[in-house]
């Protein structure tokens, strides 16, 4: 059974840590972005979601939205966690970056 509780880096070096794990399923905790990130301070950033119940699959669905502190930036993730045949638990998402937009005409270049 796969629960988001704990802590979770990605290939490219981002972690994530899951604080709390309600039983409804709700998540928050905080994620920090990887060297890839650059910039010369690199800021934990609050994030929140929830994920299917484990209950009724063994291999949940997941999505969470990260505020960035001091950008005007948000992104949300959509995933699902798997468990292999060793018991190692994986996740596996997509994820689209929102920034403000100075106005309608440049909302085209504003998601990425």
């Amino acid at each position: 059974q796969c629960l988001l509780s704990g802590s979770w880096r990605s290939d490219t070096g981002c972690r994530m840590v899951v604080s709390v794990l309600s039983k409804d399923g709700s998540f928050s905790g905080s994620y920090l972005p990887g060297p890839a990130a650059g910039g010369p301070e690199i800021i934990t950033s609050p994030m929140e979601g929830s994920q299917q119940d484990a209950g009724l699959v063994p291999q949940p669905t997941f999505s969470f939205t990260v505020h960035w502190r001091h950008q005007a930036q948000t992104t949300a993730f959509l995933g699902q966690c798997y468990v292999g045949t060793n018991g190692e638990e994986t996740l596996h998402a997509l994820w689209l970056m929102r920034e403000a937009a100075d106005s309608p005409t440049e909302d085209w270049k504003a998601t990425r």
